[in-house]
């Protein structure tokens, strides 16, 4: 089990593994419309972060991809800023 450095990093990992589970879920592990409405809640949850907090998280989250050896998941990690809300679209 790894050793986090902080809370944030810890909570970071721990919403990614829950992410990455739904995402990767079939419609008989899962109902679709519940798995949306989760994804959903998430992507509300990160659009009401501070500026810094997303820039933390934005960071934690690029750490994570950098150390990941599962390709597909390196690739879930390095999208998910864009993918929930995190990155304006403007920038």
């Amino acid at each position: 089990m790894p050793v986090y450095s902080s809370l944030a990093q810890a909570l970071a990992a721990a919403l990614v593994d829950a992410l990455w589970f739904i995402e990767g879920s079939e419609d008989e592990q899962m109902d679709p419309d519940e798995a949306v409405k989760v994804l959903e809640g998430v992507a509300h949850l990160v659009s009401k972060l501070s500026s810094e907090q997303r820039s933390e998280l934005i960071g934690l989250l690029g750490t994570m991809a950098e150390a990941e050896s599962d390709p597909a998941r390196r690739e879930f990690l390095e999208g998910f800023p864009e993918g929930f809300g995190l990155i304006d679209d403007a920038v």
